[in-house]
């Protein structure tokens, strides 16, 4: 319980409370981040609820790397995980191989981090 307190209380700047936000709407509208290849392999994307798993997933890998704070390199390490089963690809994903692991790659690549 002391450990999810001090989780909690870790620091995170607006802009990587931005960037999380950015991430998960980018899987529900990737033409908007200039992704839009991706539009017809993404049958639901993440919901609102992910950057709220996102970013409490990114203070806690920041404080098993021992900081008190929250980097853009904390949120890509951990999205793939936290994003993966909520990104739900389409038939025609299905049909290619594409993956949301694939899917959740390509939209960190075209997300510019702060």
């Amino acid at each position: 319980l002391a450990a999810r307190k001090r989780i909690g209380e870790l620091y995170m700047d607006d802009r990587i409370v931005d960037y999380i936000v950015e991430l998960v709407h980018a899987t529900r509208h990737p033409d908007e981040v200039g992704a839009p290849d991706l539009r017809p392999l993404i049958e639901f994307g993440a919901s609102p609820r992910a950057t709220i798993a996102l970013g409490q997933a990114s203070r806690a890998h920041a404080f098993l790397r021992g900081r008190a704070f929250v980097t853009p390199d904390d949120v890509k390490s951990i999205a793939p995980d936290v994003l993966r089963h909520r990104v739900l690809t389409s038939f025609e994903a299905d049909a290619e191989g594409v993956t949301s692991d694939t899917i959740v790659s390509r939209i960190l690549s075209v997300v510019d981090a702060p």
